[in-house]
């Protein structure tokens, strides 16, 4: 007799044409994200084109391609890699305060603050950096230098102004706070209650349950979220603009007067008044900047995707 497991063959449901406009819609939207993002390439690979093949005299610094874009790479990366040090741990000790501990008219209250800081303007930041936040770093400096001036970010000596690699990290770790923040909060809230409720009837207090069914649920979506943050910062023109005093050079001094620059803040003020193969650097070190982005954003996909079955991801 025939195998009744087989049964008979499903009849194919045809799609509404609504089905068919949204999927035909969501997939159009795929496809020009990539056609966009291949464009940018080819621009900046194009208008990059003659600072590369241009001797070493014709670049701006007269020491050639690699010595003009080092520096400005290493302080993108200096800046950006201390300001997710600083605001990915807080992100996630706010979520979880927002999420678990806090009362609920306080944790609606927080995470409207919360939203409305993701959407306040770099300008505004650096300005607040720069009027407020550098003065106040001024004395704290100083004592750092004298104390703990054998520590290579502390080296000394302070810069006076405040205008220091040390508050352009503090502004951009203050910037990317709400997104990281928002991002893991709607991850912790997407905790299956059934996981929570389990560990609670285990014996398990607040803090263990959240080690044990919160944490490992919502760690792709914070290594998500920290690339997201990552990715703003390493991209921030007008904040750093403002506030970093830029003199050149590689040096991991915080601190002091001589802050290397990055390399948003240098194309936004130099291409104003950059001509010819200047104009081309600057669009190298862009793509520079588009491809270490892009590295990252890569990094990050494989490591949710490795980690996905342990976590909520899935």
């Amino acid at each position: 007799m025939p195998s009744t497991a087989e049964g008979p063959r499903a009849r194919k449901v045809p799609q509404r044409p609504g089905d068919r406009i949204f999927a035909g819609a969501s997939t159009g939207a795929g496809v020009l994200i990539l056609v966009v993002l291949a464009g940018v390439a080819a621009f900046l690979l194009v208008e990059a084109w003659p600072a590369l093949l241009a001797p070493a005299e014709d670049i701006p610094n007269g020491e050639g391609l690699a010595v003009y874009i080092w520096p400005l790479l290493f302080g993108t990366l200096l800046s950006a890699v201390f300001a997710l040090l600083i605001a990915a741990p807080l992100a996630v000790a706010i979520a979880l305060f927002v999420t678990y501990y806090a009362p609920r008219r306080l944790a609606q209250v927080l995470g409207y603050v919360i939203d409305l800081l993701a959407a306040v303007p770099s300008i505004v930041y650096g300005l607040w950096g720069f009027n407020q936040l550098a003065p106040l770093t001024v004395e704290p400096t100083g004592w750092l230098a004298e104390k703990l001036g054998f520590i290579p970010f502390f080296e000394g000596p302070a810069s006076a102004t405040g205008r220091t690699m040390l508050v352009a990290i503090l502004v951009l770790a203050v910037m990317i706070l709400p997104i990281i923040t928002a991002v893991v909060r709607e991850a912790f809230r997407q905790t299956p209650r059934l996981h929570e409720e389990a560990s609670l009837a285990l014996g398990a207090t607040r803090w263990e349950m959240i080690r044990m069914a919160v944490l490992p649920f919502g760690r792709s979506s914070i290594i998500g979220a920290s690339m997201l943050g990552l990715g703003r910062a390493l991209g921030e023109t007008m904040a750093v603009a403002i506030v970093l005093s830029v003199s050149g050079g590689v040096t991991f001094n915080l601190i002091g007067t001589g802050n290397p620059g990055t390399i948003a803040a240098n194309i936004a003020l130099q291409f104003p008044e950059s001509t010819g193969i200047s104009v081309n650097t600057l669009i190298t070190s862009g793509l520079v900047l588009f491809a270490l982005t892009l590295v990252v954003n890569m990094a990050a996909r494989a490591v949710i995707e490795r980690r996905k079955e342990f976590s909520g991801a899935n």
